[in-house]
């Protein structure tokens, strides 16, 4: 991870065989050019050469993934993540609070707050989840999803005074408790429903401006929420643009 430019994530979805995936992504590599052969990204499904990887001397940033991300999952969406510490910055020169709708472990948020030094901004940081599986939901079951996800996610914001961790579905909880004003939106809850019931309730509130952040817009398996959220935000004059990690979006 991180070597002479290079980052090399070891997260891929829908992998059949990892041994002869490993061989195939490094025969690609062999057959670069040598001057061609830097600025390798791996992970997250997406293999790349050839790329600045900017990212990599964003030290708050970089700070921020080395105390936060554990897992092989949280390194290797990294890219991802930088596009929402982007889209946070953006949101530091906008009027309101942020709102991440499907936190889960709070890893991104988490980072987020680090790299752009959340405390000195004065707002409030929305985290909303189920942090326990209902029997029989169409929601994604996450594997550390339980009785004591919600109690670690309060502890892991603890020193964010103004982080409020909510449990509950979404949207009913946006209508118990959210904020007035947004200057950055994040929604992963990888489930049509509450994801566009989540866009009804908030999208007026975002500053002009403002950043949504659509997780999930580009996989293939959440390819119903793509459409949904497609036609929601054509309906109102808007354009998702899909990123190669797999994120949708969209400026206000």
């Amino acid at each position: 991870m991180g070597d002479l430019g290079n980052y090399f994530g070891q997260a891929f979805f829908g992998v059949a065989n990892r041994e002869s995936f490993a061989k195939s992504v490094k025969g690609v590599f062999d057959s670069i050019s040598a001057n061609w052969r830097a600025g390798i990204f791996t992970g997250d499904n997406l293999i790349t050469y050839g790329k600045n990887l900017s990212f990599q001397i964003d030290k708050p940033f970089m700070a921020a993934i080395a105390a936060h991300a554990t897992t092989d999952v949280e390194k290797s969406i990294i890219w991802r993540t930088a596009v929402l510490a982007w889209a946070a910055r953006n949101g530091l020169r906008r009027e309101g609070d942020f709102v991440e709708c499907g936190c889960y472990r709070g890893i991104s948020a988490r980072i987020i707050c680090d790299t752009i030094n959340f405390n000195a901004s004065g707002r409030a940081f929305y985290l909303y989840d189920l942090f326990e599986y209902p029997e029989g939901s169409n929601h994604t079951r996450m594997p550390d999803m339980g009785p004591k996800l919600f109690d670690e996610v309060v502890e892991r914001f603890s020193s964010i005074p103004k982080a409020h961790v909510i449990k509950g579905s979404i949207p009913e909880m946006l209508h118990v408790r959210s904020p007035e004003k947004i200057a950055f939106l994040h929604i992963d809850m990888n489930s049509v429903a509450p994801e566009i019931g989540a866009l009804e309730v908030l999208f007026e509130r975002v500053s002009p401006g403002g950043v949504i952040v659509l997780d999930d817009y580009g996989y293939m398996p959440y390819r119903a929420q793509r459409d949904a959220e497609w036609r929601w935000f054509a309906e109102r004059g808007y354009d998702v643009i899909e990123l190669p990690t797999s994120q949708g979006l969209v400026i206000k």
